[in-house]
Protein backbone atom coordinates (compact mmCIF):
# COMPACT_ATOMS: atom_id res chain seq x y z
CA UNK A 1 0.00 0.00 0.00
CA UNK A 2 2.84 2.40 -0.84
CA UNK A 3 0.42 4.86 -2.46
CA UNK A 4 -1.97 5.12 0.49
CA UNK A 5 -3.12 8.70 1.03
CA UNK A 6 -2.39 9.72 -2.56
CA UNK A 7 -4.84 10.65 -5.31
CA UNK A 8 -4.30 9.53 -8.89
CA UNK A 9 -5.97 10.70 -12.09
CA UNK A 10 -5.73 8.37 -15.08
CA UNK A 11 -6.90 9.69 -18.43
CA UNK A 12 -8.52 7.24 -20.82
CA UNK A 13 -8.98 4.77 -17.98
CA UNK A 14 -12.14 2.95 -19.04
CA UNK A 15 -10.29 0.14 -20.80
CA UNK A 16 -6.94 -1.28 -21.81
CA UNK A 17 -3.75 0.11 -20.32
CA UNK A 18 -5.60 2.97 -18.61
CA UNK A 19 -8.00 0.64 -16.82
CA UNK A 20 -5.14 -1.63 -15.73
CA UNK A 21 -3.27 1.39 -14.35
CA UNK A 22 -6.34 2.59 -12.46
CA UNK A 23 -6.91 -0.82 -10.87
CA UNK A 24 -3.27 -1.33 -9.91
CA UNK A 25 -2.81 2.16 -8.48
CA UNK A 26 -5.93 1.59 -6.38
CA UNK A 27 -4.67 -1.82 -5.27
CA UNK A 28 -1.60 -0.05 -3.88
CA UNK A 29 -3.68 2.43 -1.91
CA UNK A 30 -4.33 5.40 -4.18
CA UNK A 31 -7.77 6.96 -4.60
CA UNK A 32 -8.28 6.96 -8.38
CA UNK A 33 -10.18 9.21 -10.76
CA UNK A 34 -11.14 7.12 -13.79
CA UNK A 35 -11.39 9.52 -16.72
CA UNK A 36 -13.44 8.51 -19.75
CA UNK A 37 -14.92 10.20 -22.80
CA UNK A 38 -17.62 7.94 -24.27
CA UNK A 39 -17.35 4.57 -22.49
CA UNK A 40 -19.35 5.31 -19.34
CA UNK A 41 -20.34 1.72 -18.65
CA UNK A 42 -16.74 0.54 -18.94
CA UNK A 43 -15.53 3.33 -16.64
CA UNK A 44 -18.24 2.51 -14.10
CA UNK A 45 -17.09 -1.14 -14.20
CA UNK A 46 -13.51 -0.10 -13.38
CA UNK A 47 -14.80 1.98 -10.46
CA UNK A 48 -16.98 -0.91 -9.27
CA UNK A 49 -14.01 -3.29 -9.38
CA UNK A 50 -11.90 -0.88 -7.34
CA UNK A 51 -14.55 -0.23 -4.70
CA UNK A 52 -15.40 -3.94 -4.45
CA UNK A 53 -11.75 -4.56 -3.59
CA UNK A 54 -11.91 -1.96 -0.82
CA UNK A 55 -10.49 0.97 -2.77
CA UNK A 56 -11.79 4.42 -3.56
CA UNK A 57 -12.52 5.66 -7.08
CA UNK A 58 -14.73 7.95 -9.13
CA UNK A 59 -15.57 7.99 -12.84
CA UNK A 60 -15.14 11.45 -14.35
CA UNK A 61 -16.12 12.26 -17.91
CA UNK A 62 -14.07 14.70 -19.97
CA UNK A 63 -12.74 15.07 -23.47
CA UNK A 64 -9.09 15.69 -22.65
CA UNK A 65 -8.62 17.49 -25.97
CA UNK A 66 -10.85 20.32 -24.68
CA UNK A 67 -9.39 22.82 -22.21
CA UNK A 68 -12.71 23.71 -20.59
CA UNK A 69 -13.61 20.07 -19.98
CA UNK A 70 -10.14 19.35 -18.63
CA UNK A 71 -10.47 22.20 -16.12
CA UNK A 72 -13.80 20.76 -14.95
CA UNK A 73 -12.23 17.29 -14.69
CA UNK A 74 -9.44 18.63 -12.50
CA UNK A 75 -11.92 20.41 -10.23
CA UNK A 76 -14.23 17.39 -10.04
CA UNK A 77 -11.33 15.09 -9.15
CA UNK A 78 -10.14 17.35 -6.35
CA UNK A 79 -13.67 17.71 -4.99
CA UNK A 80 -14.31 13.95 -5.02
CA UNK A 81 -10.91 12.56 -4.03
CA UNK A 82 -8.55 15.39 -3.12
CA UNK A 83 -5.65 17.14 -4.88
CA UNK A 84 -3.98 15.01 -7.55
CA UNK A 85 -0.59 13.56 -6.59
CA UNK A 86 -0.25 11.19 -9.56
CA UNK A 87 -1.27 12.00 -13.13
CA UNK A 88 -1.18 9.23 -15.72
CA UNK A 89 -1.51 10.60 -19.24
CA UNK A 90 -2.90 7.69 -21.22
CA UNK A 91 -5.79 8.96 -23.35
CA UNK A 92 -5.05 9.51 -27.00
CA UNK A 93 -6.73 9.47 -30.40
CA UNK A 94 -7.11 6.35 -32.49
CA UNK A 95 -4.23 5.30 -34.70
CA UNK A 96 -4.67 5.61 -38.50
CA UNK A 97 -2.85 2.54 -39.83
CA UNK A 98 -1.89 3.68 -43.31
CA UNK A 99 1.21 3.88 -45.43
CA UNK A 100 2.53 7.39 -45.93
CA UNK A 101 1.31 7.50 -49.53
CA UNK A 102 -2.28 6.85 -48.39
CA UNK A 103 -2.19 9.01 -45.25
CA UNK A 104 -4.02 12.31 -45.73
CA UNK A 105 -2.95 15.65 -44.35
CA UNK A 106 -6.12 15.82 -42.27
CA UNK A 107 -5.53 12.37 -40.73
CA UNK A 108 -1.93 13.23 -39.94
CA UNK A 109 -2.72 16.61 -38.39
CA UNK A 110 -5.67 15.28 -36.40
CA UNK A 111 -3.59 12.49 -34.87
CA UNK A 112 -0.65 14.73 -33.95
CA UNK A 113 -2.63 17.71 -32.65
CA UNK A 114 -5.19 15.65 -30.72
CA UNK A 115 -2.39 13.60 -29.13
CA UNK A 116 -0.60 16.74 -27.99
CA UNK A 117 -3.78 18.32 -26.62
CA UNK A 118 -4.61 15.15 -24.67
CA UNK A 119 -1.22 15.30 -22.94
CA UNK A 120 -0.56 19.02 -22.65
CA UNK A 121 -3.96 20.14 -21.36
CA UNK A 122 -4.30 17.71 -18.40
CA UNK A 123 -0.65 18.23 -17.46
CA UNK A 124 -1.14 21.99 -17.51
CA UNK A 125 -4.31 21.79 -15.43
CA UNK A 126 -2.96 19.43 -12.79
CA UNK A 127 0.50 20.94 -12.38
CA UNK A 128 -1.07 24.15 -11.08
CA UNK A 129 -2.09 22.30 -7.90
CA UNK A 130 1.14 20.27 -7.70
CA UNK A 131 3.48 23.26 -7.87
CA UNK A 132 2.37 24.96 -4.61
CA UNK A 133 2.57 21.59 -2.80
CA UNK A 134 6.09 20.92 -4.20
CA UNK A 135 5.23 17.33 -5.04
CA UNK A 136 3.77 15.20 -7.80
CA UNK A 137 4.38 12.45 -10.32
CA UNK A 138 3.35 12.76 -13.97
CA UNK A 139 3.63 9.65 -16.12
CA UNK A 140 3.03 9.71 -19.86
CA UNK A 141 2.15 6.58 -21.84
CA UNK A 142 4.06 6.80 -25.10
CA UNK A 143 4.92 3.92 -27.44
CA UNK A 144 7.97 2.00 -28.54
CA UNK A 145 7.02 3.20 -32.02
CA UNK A 146 8.21 6.68 -31.06
CA UNK A 147 11.79 5.40 -31.42
CA UNK A 148 11.31 2.26 -33.50
CA UNK A 149 8.95 3.08 -36.40
CA UNK A 150 6.96 0.44 -38.22
CA UNK A 151 5.19 0.51 -41.57
CA UNK A 152 1.83 2.24 -41.50
CA UNK A 153 2.39 4.13 -38.25
CA UNK A 154 3.80 7.43 -39.52
CA UNK A 155 1.22 9.57 -37.73
CA UNK A 156 1.50 7.52 -34.53
CA UNK A 157 5.31 7.59 -34.52
CA UNK A 158 5.28 11.35 -35.07
CA UNK A 159 2.70 12.09 -32.38
CA UNK A 160 4.36 9.84 -29.78
CA UNK A 161 7.77 11.35 -30.58
CA UNK A 162 6.22 14.72 -29.79
CA UNK A 163 4.88 13.28 -26.53
CA UNK A 164 8.40 12.14 -25.62
CA UNK A 165 9.70 15.65 -26.21
CA UNK A 166 6.93 17.24 -24.15
CA UNK A 167 7.58 14.92 -21.23
CA UNK A 168 11.30 15.72 -21.23
CA UNK A 169 10.55 19.44 -21.27
CA UNK A 170 8.09 19.04 -18.38
CA UNK A 171 10.68 17.07 -16.39
CA UNK A 172 13.15 19.92 -16.84
CA UNK A 173 10.76 22.73 -15.92
CA UNK A 174 8.84 21.02 -13.11
CA UNK A 175 11.79 19.36 -11.40
CA UNK A 176 12.60 22.41 -9.25
CA UNK A 177 9.06 22.15 -7.84
CA UNK A 178 9.56 18.54 -6.72
CA UNK A 179 7.46 17.17 -9.58
CA UNK A 180 8.78 14.09 -11.38
CA UNK A 181 7.90 13.42 -15.01
CA UNK A 182 8.57 10.11 -16.73
CA UNK A 183 7.65 8.35 -19.96
CA UNK A 184 6.56 4.71 -20.25
CA UNK A 185 6.84 3.19 -23.73
CA UNK A 186 4.91 -0.06 -24.25
CA UNK A 187 5.76 -2.46 -27.03
CA UNK A 188 3.00 -4.58 -28.54
CA UNK A 189 0.45 -4.97 -25.74
CA UNK A 190 -2.77 -7.00 -25.77
CA UNK A 191 -5.64 -4.51 -25.53
CA UNK A 192 -8.82 -3.69 -27.46
CA UNK A 193 -6.70 -1.43 -29.66
CA UNK A 194 -4.52 -4.32 -30.84
CA UNK A 195 -7.18 -7.05 -30.89
CA UNK A 196 -7.50 -6.69 -34.68
CA UNK A 197 -3.93 -7.90 -35.30
CA UNK A 198 -3.65 -11.30 -36.98
CA UNK A 199 -2.53 -14.00 -34.55
CA UNK A 200 0.40 -15.04 -36.76
CA UNK A 201 1.74 -11.48 -36.61
CA UNK A 202 1.43 -11.43 -32.81
CA UNK A 203 3.26 -14.76 -32.63
CA UNK A 204 5.99 -13.47 -34.93
CA UNK A 205 6.61 -10.45 -32.67
CA UNK A 206 6.53 -12.68 -29.60
CA UNK A 207 9.14 -14.92 -31.22
CA UNK A 208 11.47 -11.95 -31.78
CA UNK A 209 11.05 -10.76 -28.18
CA UNK A 210 13.70 -11.98 -25.72
CA UNK A 211 10.97 -12.87 -23.20
CA UNK A 212 9.08 -14.75 -25.94
CA UNK A 213 5.72 -13.10 -25.43
CA UNK A 214 3.92 -9.82 -26.06
CA UNK A 215 2.87 -7.46 -23.32
CA UNK A 216 -0.24 -7.37 -21.19
CA UNK A 217 -1.83 -4.17 -19.89
CA UNK A 218 -0.83 -5.17 -16.36
CA UNK A 219 2.85 -5.17 -17.41
CA UNK A 220 2.58 -1.47 -18.21
CA UNK A 221 0.53 -0.77 -15.09
CA UNK A 222 3.22 -2.35 -12.93
CA UNK A 223 5.85 0.13 -14.08
CA UNK A 224 3.44 3.05 -13.80
CA UNK A 225 2.63 2.07 -10.21
CA UNK A 226 6.30 1.81 -9.33
CA UNK A 227 7.11 5.21 -10.86
CA UNK A 228 4.18 6.79 -9.00
CA UNK A 229 5.60 5.96 -5.59
CA UNK A 230 8.10 7.83 -3.44
CA UNK A 231 10.47 4.86 -3.79
CA UNK A 232 11.24 6.27 -7.26
CA UNK A 233 11.63 9.76 -5.84
CA UNK A 234 14.83 10.56 -7.77
CA UNK A 235 13.68 9.13 -11.12
CA UNK A 236 12.64 11.86 -13.55
CA UNK A 237 13.04 12.50 -17.25
CA UNK A 238 13.27 8.77 -17.95
CA UNK A 239 12.02 6.93 -21.03
CA UNK A 240 11.39 3.30 -20.05
CA UNK A 241 10.27 0.63 -22.53
CA UNK A 242 7.91 -2.14 -21.45
CA UNK A 243 8.61 -4.52 -24.28
CA UNK A 244 10.16 -7.71 -22.96
CA UNK A 245 13.52 -6.58 -24.31
CA UNK A 246 12.61 -6.18 -27.99
CA UNK A 247 13.12 -2.41 -27.70
CA UNK A 248 16.30 -1.41 -25.91
CA UNK A 249 17.04 2.34 -25.81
Amino acid sequence: MHLKGKTALVTGASRGIGAACARMLAAHGAAVAVNYFSSKDAADKVVADITAAGGKAAAIRADVRDAAQVAKMAAATEKALGPVDILVLNAGPSVPWKGITELTQEEFETKVLDEMRSFFLPAKAIMTSMIPRKTGSIIGISSGLSRYPSYGFTAHTTSKSAVDGLMKALALELGPFGIRVNTVAPGLTRTDATAHMPQDQVEMIAGMTPMRRVGEAEDVAGLVTALAGDECGFVSGAYIPVSGGIQMP
